[in-house]
């Protein structure tokens, strides 16, 4: 599978995931993970965009170790991808009006101008991807596989992983 390719592929499987979990690193080097809502996804552009709380852990992480982690998983819970990047905490007023939504008004009293909103630029700098394929089709050749000795499950999907440059 080409590098184009690979990246059409992460692109396909998180286009529909709004929820991924962030995984940052604390002071003491341990990792934290939150959910997130990610607001913009640019694989081309090398751009990943959250809203985020600056009183958050996830934020004060960043503001001390920019190396984060971003896990998506598909709807029907089949496909997977692991961007890791470097997280930037942005200022920038004409990209908050554009990923604003007012669902974002529950989260901040004073809506986009609350002094706490937090704009997050994850820039990848690769990706790793799982595609199991059909469910029953994967039980079956475990189940083949779990029953004779020696043999292991094979062709249980597609696996790719690709460096942004």
């Amino acid at each position: 599978m080409s590098k184009q390719q690979q990246i059409d592929t992460i692109r396909e499987i998180v286009k529909d995931v709004k929820f991924v979990m962030m995984t940052t690193v604390t002071n003491e080097g341990h990792l934290h993970a939150c959910p997130m809502t990610t607001s913009e996804t640019s694989l081309g552009a090398r751009e990943i965009w959250f809203i985020g709380d600056k009183t958050t852990q996830a934020v004060a992480n960043i503001q001390n170790n920019a190396q984060v982690n971003l896990s998506y998983v598909s709807q029907d819970s089949k496909d997977y991808v692991s961007i890791n990047g470097e997280a930037k905490l942005v200022e920038d007023q004409a990209k908050l009006d554009e990923l604003w939504s007012p669902i974002y008004n529950a989260f901040y009293e004073h809506g986009k101008e609350d002094e706490n909103v937090q704009l997050i630029k994850v820039v990848p700098n690769g990706a790793e991807f799982w595609r199991s394929g059909s469910g029953i089709i994967s039980a079956a050749k475990m189940a083949a596989a779990a029953i004779q000795d020696g043999k292991t499950a094979d062709n249980l999907g597609e696996n790719g992983s690709v460096e942004f440059e």
